[in-house]
């Protein structure tokens, strides 16, 4: 079946390329249903007379309807959307592509999804279906899950569908709040992921960049000292990647201590460490939970980045994070390779 697939990709590639437009607009649409043309094409950088061409395809083959509202996708739509991904991931080389990542980072394992989240947004969802995935099944009774905030995470967390035949099973941030969206913070994350699973879960009710004087001072509490105690016996943590200049913004930094981290070297951060493109830590921002001395003893990390603006960031993060499991698009894992050629 390989060799046909890559004998039609010489023979024939625009056929391919047909099939991967299609698949692209019958994934924008279910991510953004009901959605009118005018939108889709905008979202997929098409003119609207070829997007209206392939909508009228779609729709004879009883993939889309066309509702007032917008367009929508059939059950049919949902099936062939779901044979499409597993297709165009073997045509793209893909599972090539995420050994290579893996021998390269020196990392557990990596899941590709196709695409370039930095030219299509719903790669996002991509991701966080993947993932989601992934984290169901490793799951099992007893462990301990600690998640960060981000929107990348909350759409893992979103993608998380019901479970009720594990028990004792405990969520817990992986740190303190971030930022004003709540909808994106750690607590509110753990708080809808417990609700799924149906388990127990705790919250730490700590902002970032306290000083050293009240973190020591609330570290004494009983509550806190219990939760981070749980932190500490992580088995699954969940975590996105930023740009180390980005989530420095992010986190209320000012100019000049972001000038010192990029004149340190810093591109990549998670869970709010900042690391140089050697994977060493050169900065944190004074919060509690996970401290980067864990991360080797936690049993399983599932890191959710994609984008080729990320691949420097991905790479400091992850480069020889034995027990991680990479999950990231087409875009930046080739982007992370030419980096390693280069």
């Amino acid at each position: 079946m390989e060799e046909i697939l890559k004998l039609q990709q010489k023979i024939i590639p625009e056929m391919i390329e047909l099939m991967e437009k299609r698949y692209n607009i019958l994934r924008n649409i279910y991510y953004n249903q009901p959605i009118g043309r005018r939108i889709l094409a905008r979202n997929l950088e098409l003119s609207e007379r070829v997007v209206r061409t392939e909508i009228n395809f779609l729709r004879e083959q009883n993939f889309i309807d066309i509702t007032l509202p917008g367009m929508i996708i059939t059950s049919e739509g949902e099936e062939i959307i779901e044979k499409l991904k597993n297709f165009i991931h073997d045509i793209k080389g893909l599972s090539e592509l995420e050994h290579s990542l893996k021998k390269k980072l020196g990392i557990k394992n990596v899941i590709i999804v196709p695409g370039n989240l930095d030219e299509d947004i719903t790669i996002m969802k991509e991701l966080g279906r993947a993932s989601a995935n992934y984290l169901k099944s490793i799951l099992v009774d007893s462990q301990i899950v600690a998640i960060t905030g981000g929107s990348t995470v909350k759409d893992v967390i979103d993608n998380m569908s019901k479970m009720n035949n594990l028990s004792n099973v405990m969520a817990v941030p992986a740190r303190g709040g971030m930022g004003r969206n709540l909808e994106t913070q750690a607590n509110t994350l753990v708080s809808n992921f417990a609700n799924k699973l149906n388990c127990n879960y705790k919250l730490l009710h700590v902002p970032d960049n306290l000083s050293n004087e009240a973190m020591n001072a609330m570290m004494k509490e009983k509550d806190v000292k219990e939760i981070l105690d749980i932190i500490d016996d992580t088995d699954i943590l969940i975590y996105g990647i930023g740009r180390a200049d980005e989530m420095a913004r992010r986190r209320g930094l000012s100019s000049e201590e972001i000038q010192k981290l990029v004149h340190k070297g810093a591109v990549g951060e998670a869970f709010g460490y900042y690391f140089n493109r050697q994977g060493e830590v050169i900065y944190s921002t004074p919060t509690m939970g996970i401290r980067n001395e864990q991360i080797g003893k936690i049993q399983h990390l599932i890191a959710v980045a994609g984008g080729m603006c990320k691949a420097k960031a991905i790479i400091s993060t992850e480069i020889n994070n034995t027990n991680s499991i990479l999950v990231t698009d087409e875009g930046a894992a080739r982007e992370i390779l030419k980096l390693f050629r280069s």
